[in-house]
């Protein structure tokens, strides 16, 4: 139904849970699921689309029995994305829970080592998202995705994914260009451009630098909607997939809405 929904709101990138992603696990896949599954990939022919894991997985935790569980579910979730033909996941990073940042990029390498051990014949990577850094969330610091894909053992299972709102919660001020290519900067000499591999396009609706994570359609938020129009006519990330989770309510107006300002900012 998710590829389904894209379609009818003239999408052309949808980003899925594979299962519950308030739930630690789901159902495995039957051949059913993956043949009608498959069938839609073929019916829609949208140009990307790629995975969002569940929201209870935290890497950054010590030593505990949710640790345990969001490992295992990592896990499953990079099989499922596998089973799906998903390219990658993207994941937040993890929050450190008063253990402080560097224990918990400790742990949570020590985390993607271990489900990229578990699940070593999968192509799928882990694309890190930047956050807005609300509460002890790490990833709010370019710096601290950094230091994860250089303590992992197989970086190359490593992306980045780049949200609008979470940079400009997390004091990145983009609303100009000279902001935008600053915040960027970072991310190429930190990590390297090349391992950008989506975007989460979303205006905020708290200010700039408030560290709380708040989504806003486009143009409705304190990022405004001029600033959209440098972001995506960034020629270096011409070819990549870009999609929105702004509000919406059940007949996804708000979608096209959002869409359509996006598109109406693109250089023809």
């Amino acid at each position: 139904m998710a590829l389904k929904r894209a379609v009818s709101i003239t999408g052309e990138i949808c980003q899925i849970f594979v299962k519950n992603n308030m739930q630690w696990f789901g159902k495995p896949y039957m051949p059913d699921d993956l043949r009608l599954y498959a069938n839609e990939v073929a019916a829609n022919k949208l140009a990307s689309i790629f995975g969002h894991t569940g929201y209870l997985i935290n890497l950054g935790a010590q030593a505990s029995e949710n640790r345990e569980k969001s490992i295992k579910s990592l896990v499953q979730e990079i099989n499922m994305a596998t089973d799906l033909g998903l390219p990658f996941l993207v994941m937040h990073p993890g929050a450190h829970l008063g253990t402080g940042e560097e224990a918990a990029i400790k742990q949570i390498a020590a985390g993607l080592d271990e489900a990229f051990q578990a699940t070593k014949h999968s192509p799928v990577r882990i694309a890190l998202e930047n956050t807005a850094g609300q509460g002890t969330c790490l990833g709010h610091e370019i710096r601290h995705l950094a230091e994860i894909f250089q303590k992992v053992n197989r970086p190359e299972r490593l992306g980045v994914c780049l949200d609008t709102a979470h940079f400009f919660e997390a004091g990145y001020d983009l609303r100009t260009p000279k902001g935008w290519n600053a915040a960027i900067g970072e991310v190429e000499n930190f990590i390297g451009v090349k391992q950008v591999l989506a975007f989460h396009l979303n205006d905020s609706k708290t200010d700039l630098g408030s560290r709380v994570d708040r989504h806003a359609g486009i143009g409705e938020g304190k990022i405004g909607r001029e600033a959209f129009r440098h972001i995506v006519n960034d020629e270096r990330f011409r070819d990549l997939p870009g999609c929105l989770e702004t509000p919406k309510s059940a007949d996804m107006h708000e979608d096209v809405e959002n869409l359509a300002i996006l598109r109406s900012l693109v250089k023809q």
